[in-house]
């Protein structure tokens, strides 16, 4: 995550006004964040390659009019120039996202109520499991933005109406697509419940989501089922359960995206036990995985880790290890490419702890006024997943309560960390 005792920069975010390409403004963010001269990046890009490169007179060149937006790096430079900045190539290029047809049913021929009217008769004809597919899909995409409550009443209808399905007459294929939509949708449910801090329900939903992949041999759900059980083990900080909850998924999921977020899990557990070298190895796995894997087409589904999510990752483990700039960095990116086109938020949890992460950054820099202030705008957000905010919370307070033990804005935060515990 960087060289060690670099002189650090200023790194203002003057992406909002900058006319120059988004790579490129974050190039030379990324570089003045590490403290680096144009040529101490072109320095570490060569021993992030795995190919032989120009010499470093043509490299500075090239450096300069990518950083400058004069030239786009192509195909080749752009992972090698991402590696650099221990990313992933679509985080820091990231391409058009594909359009998406948001008609959830429109493609079945089916309004909902004449599918719902084919489930109660147990009408599972191709065209009936195309529905299933497709409202499975929707429901998992509702995920970041929906009002928790109201997606758990909708998630858990539909699967009890994708489970009954089950006792009736199928076909051993369509009895598999069957276990596999039910095994989504109980993730998805395990994962509202656990956002509402119902933990028991939760761990009964986690459950049943990984009977159903046992029964349906699905290596990916059982993986996210694994990947749940460390990361409430990780919000309750158990950092040895959540090492131990992941290790027995790593050699099955080097292919899959839930690879991704198990090691960014292990990541997170080891930078909180203070090994910076085992929070290095996970976190180049998990950009490993993502560099294999092709774009996904739906970025919005919460079963599918988009490129971006990694910035998330290591905005966090940064953020503990102390490097204040280069956390800095990442929360603005994170904040930034959360946000849609129109000015909504795309990942309002995300947005969260960005917030927090500069809550933590602000008052190491002994500036308390704008510490309280980040964290009450990660207060603010209408969909947040309690345990994760609380612990990241909690955090910050340890913060602000080591430096500012009496100052009535402490107290400020504190009232209003707590209220959020009891809502």
């Amino acid at each position: 995550m960087g060289p060690p005792n670099v002189n650090w920069c200023d790194t203002t975010d003057v992406a909002a006004t900058d006319d120059r390409p988004v790579w490129a403004v974050r190039m030379r963010s990324e570089r003045d964040a590490r403290g680096w001269s144009q040529a101490d990046a072109v320095r570490v890009m060569r021993g992030k390659s795995s190919h032989n490169l120009p010499t470093d007179s043509t490299l500075l060149r090239n450096w300069r009019r990518w950083e400058s937006g004069e030239s786009r790096p192509d195909d080749f430079y752009a992972p090698i120039i991402a590696a650099t900045f221990d990313t992933v190539t679509a985080a820091f290029f990231p391409k058009v996202r594909p359009n998406r047809d948001d008609e959830l049913l429109s493609a079945t021929g089916m309004d909902t109520l004449e599918f719902i009217g084919r489930l109660r008769m147990s009408d599972v004809s191709s065209v009936t499991l195309e529905a299933i597919r497709i409202t499975a899909e929707r429901l998992c995409c509702e995920y970041s933005y929906a009002d928790p409550h109201d997606l758990h009443t909708e998630g858990t209808a539909w699967l009890r109406r994708i489970t009954s399905l089950l006792d009736g007459r199928l076909t051993l294929a369509q009895h598999r697509e069957i276990l596999v939509l039910a095994g989504w949708v109980a993730l998805l449910v395990g994962c509202v419940d656990y956002d509402l801090g119902r933990r028991t329900a939760a761990e009964a939903t986690r459950r049943a989501a990984q009977s159903l992949a046992q029964e349906a041999e699905n290596i990916e759900i059982a993986a996210w089922a694994a990947e749940m059980t460390a990361w409430f083990a990780l919000t309750q900080g158990n950092y040895r359960g959540v090492i131990e909850a992941v290790q027995p998924t790593l050699e099955v999921s080097q292919h899959l995206r839930v690879g991704v977020q198990l090691a960014a899990q292990r990541a997170k557990a080891w930078a909180r036990l203070g090994n910076p070298r085992e929070v290095e190895i996970a976190l180049n796995e998990g950009r490993a995985i993502l560099e294999r894997l092709e774009h996904p087409a739906n970025l919005d589904n919460h079963f599918v880790i988009d490129a971006n999510k990694f910035d998330f990752y290591a905005m966090d483990c940064c953020r503990v290890a102390g490097e204040d700039r280069l956390a800095e960095r990442y929360a603005r990116d994170v904040i930034r490419n959360a946000s849609r086109p129109d000015g909504t938020v795309r990942n309002p949890m995300r947005v969260s702890e960005a917030h927090l992460t500069l809550a933590v950054v602000a008052v190491r820099d002994r500036d308390l006024e704008l510490a309280v202030a980040e964290g009450m705008r990660a207060f603010a957000g209408s969909r947040r997943s309690l345990p994760s905010l609380m612990w990241i919370a909690g955090e910050v307070a340890r913060e602000i309560i080591e430096r500012f033990p009496g100052d009535p804005r402490t107290r400020a935060y504190l009232d209003q960390m707590r209220s959020m515990s009891v809502e």
